[in-house]
């Protein structure tokens, strides 16, 4: 009975009981609500489409069928990256359109095959074929495993985890990646019979055949090359100002598929297929077929392998809808792309094909097309469905050379500058080393091992530092000099003005924090000042099709209580870095972007100013290009500008500097720490 008594009591007073019962309530309260919002967020289509103004239907047109016209050359030359017969690579780009249409938050995004995963899937190809599967059978496998891996980390919100892969890792393994693509397809592009696998024999193989090559496969393959090019900068010149040439630019691919299979039906037609004068693809005809899955052993022996696909396809995914949706100004869900990108893949998978996933050249092009909503996927599905039943006789034709020649120049601007990697030299030889790493195991090992090797290398720095730790020591000499310099730090202002706001990091700013940091921070502003939209953006109706951001905004303001009609404007971000003693190449590239966003919000009127910043954090941004003026100095001309970043001792003394407008209506500063988020926010009340 005592013993009962003593772990009664001991429930009842202990701390981690208590609170777990009190989460457990909430939960319970709030899970009838909770389930039907998050049932809804799974079709975002169902907030955009009655907001769907009938003028955009011209727009969605165009820009449908101009990501088909792209999708069919490149379906078929990512195939052939990923060493499938290139027909499932067309297969592969049906479905995830119109799926789009009903799960995507962002109206730019094209989803389809794209360089890196036809890389990634090859390598798995090359080893399993040897076991008796058929290389299709491995890809749609492939293809399976990144679905579930997508619905788990998308249905479950964990997309977080993906952030522990930084910026620099990211751009050398991208580069490594696109240059091996480059090197895989030499031998068709010069018509080599011998060349071998793996970067090393790549390279000494096709210098050592080169008396072996097919001289009219050479002139096809350059041939497109070049009029691809001439395309390119035609359109990079004069596609602004005259519209047939921005139309010829953007389906270029298309186009030199088309010539040049006219060109190859015309010299090999006539022919026997073993006489013709180059390789050509021999795509069969080809219909959808009968879903089905693959077996359970292959799954089996692919699981740990398609992580490596998965990862890519969802930073390159994740990376073009933000880039995209700031750029034009809405709101994507991370957690609802990921999801997205699972459902897509696993039932994608059932019809043979090779993973989907975000591609930046069809994006680029969808946005150019002015596209006003996801209902674009709609006429995209319907003309590939076309193409599939009723074009694939002509595929046959198409030159090896050709589809060679659309892979290498649409790998080429995936490519690093060295421009990048100096950037990174200059700001941060810790993620110089990791890029590095990236980019060469990537080059000449494999493309799994790289990233991994990359990724393990950042996190043995992170835990070296927190084990060599340093310190600061305070003697006669310094004590009265450092002790005065914190205080100042720490100093908060009796009141500030209401279009201020103050954000204290807990932590130093580095991969695994940087953008969930930048994403609380917009949050905060979001959910207790006003946008400016009237003066900083174009038409409302451009910004009206997605409902995701407005209703995020709508929740934040609901669970803090304020008032959106009342709300004050932003015209001054204050962040205190007292207890940020070190940062990297992705918490700089994280602030420089959290800079647009919010000008994006509040207008160009708004400054962002520095506080307390160590010798060693400002050194870092200094490197990477920043420049600082101290607190006397004149209000820049661009306030928010990294060019001209205002530096403070102290809290007080940067919320109460001179601004490009203040406001007289004052308040009490309230302060509120979040140990798990990094983030101490200074919240306000209005008087």
């Amino acid at each position: 009975m005592k013993i009962y008594e003593r772990i009664r009591d001991d429930i009842r007073t202990d701390v981690t009981w208590n609170r777990v019962f009190k989460l457990g309530k909430q939960g319970i309260r709030a899970a009838p609500a909770a389930g039907t919002l998050y049932v809804l967020e799974k079709f975002p289509i169902i907030g955009w489409l009655p907001r769907y103004d009938y003028r955009w239907a011209l727009n969605d047109v165009v820009a449908g069928l101009t990501l088909a016209v792209m999708l069919i050359p490149q379906g078929l030359a990512y195939a052939k990256i990923a060493t499938i017969p290139v027909q499932y690579g067309l297969m592969s780009c049906w479905l995830p359109a119109v799926l789009y249409m009903f799960m995507g938050t962002s109206k730019d995004l094209s989803t389809g095959p794209t360089s890196l995963i036809g890389l990634l899937t090859s390598d798995i190809v090359k080893d399993l074929v040897k076991e008796g599967y058929t290389a299709q059978q491995i890809s749609s496998a492939v293809a399976l495993m990144m679905g579930v891996y997508g619905m788990a980390l998308g249905f479950l919100k964990l997309g977080f985890l993906l952030d522990f892969i930084s910026y620099p890792v990211l751009n050398g393994f991208i580069s490594a990646a696109a240059i091996t693509i480059g090197l895989g397809q030499v031998a068709n592009l010069l018509g080599e019979k011998h060349v071998g696998t793996g970067t090393a024999h790549i390279i000494h193989d096709v210098f050592s055949h080169l008396s072996t090559c097919n001289p009219r496969a050479v002139g096809v393959g350059f041939g497109g090359i070049i009029l691809l090019l001439a395309l390119q900068k035609a359109g990079e010149k004069w596609g602004n100002k005259n519209r047939i040439v921005w139309l010829l630019s953007i389906t270029r691919a298309f186009i030199a598929l088309v010539l040049f299979t006219g060109i190859s039906y015309a010299v090999n037609g006539d022919r026997d297929s073993k006489n013709f004068l180059f390789d050509v693809s021999k795509v069969p005809s080809i219909s959808i077929t009968s879903p089905k899955l693959q077996s359970g052993t292959l799954i089996g022996k692919v699981t740990g392998r398609s992580i490596a696909p998965f990862i890519a396809a969802a930073l390159e995914h994740l990376a073009i809808a933000r880039a995209f949706g700031m750029k034009n100004n809405y709101v994507i869900d991370a957690s609802q792309e990921l999801c997205y990108l699972g459902v897509t893949n696993f039932f994608n998978s059932a019809f043979t094909v090779m993973g989907v996933g975000g591609a930046m050249s069809r994006t680029a092009v969808n946005s150019q097309c002015k596209v006003k909503s996801p209902l674009s996927g709609l006429v995209t599905t319907a003309f590939i469905v076309l193409s599939i039943y009723k074009f694939t006789g002509a595929l046959y034709w198409v030159p090896k050379a050709t589809l060679a020649a659309i892979i290498i120049m649409a790998v080429i601007p995936l490519v690093g500058t060295w421009r990048t990697y100096y950037h990174f030299w200059k700001t941060s030889l810790a993620d110089f080393i990791a890029s590095m790493i990236a980019f060469w195991v990537s080059l000449f090992v494999s493309t799994e091992i790289g990233i991994a090797s990359a990724v393990g290398f950042n996190v043995a720095y992170v835990l070296l530092r927190q084990v060599f730790v340093r310190f600061n020591s305070i003697g006669s000499d310094s004590q009265s000099e450092l002790a005065s310099s914190l205080d100042a730090a720490r100093g908060m202002p009796a009141r500030i003005p209401s279009d201020t706001r103050v954000f204290r990091f807990n932590e130093s700013l580095f991969f695994p924090n940087a953008l969930r940091n930048k994403t609380k921070i917009l949050d905060d502003i979001q959910t207790y000042h006003a946008a400016e939209y009237g003066r900083t953006h174009g038409e409302e109706a451009d910004r009206t099709w997605s409902v995701e951001g407005e209703k995020r905004i709508k929740r934040l303001r609901k669970r803090a209580r304020t008032d959106g009609e009342t709300l004050p404007p932003i015209r001054v971000v204050v962040l205190d870095f007292t207890k940020v003693n070190f940062c990297d190449v992705s918490a700089v590239t994280s602030l420089k972007n959290f800079f647009m966003e919010l000008k994006k919000y509040a207008g160009e009127q708004v400054e962002v100013r520095f506080v307390a910043m160590s010798d060693s954090t400002r050194h870092r941004f200094e490197r990477a290009g920043w420049k600082f003026l101290e607190r006397g100095n004149s209000v820049p001309a661009e306030p928010s500008s990294t060019t001209a970043i205002r530096v403070f001792n102290s809290i007080a003394e940067a919320v109460m500097a001179p601004r490009v407008s203040v406001s007289d209506d004052f308040v009490e500063v309230k302060v509120k720490g979040d140990e798990e988020e990094g983030a101490t926010i200074t919240h306000r009340e209005k008087q």
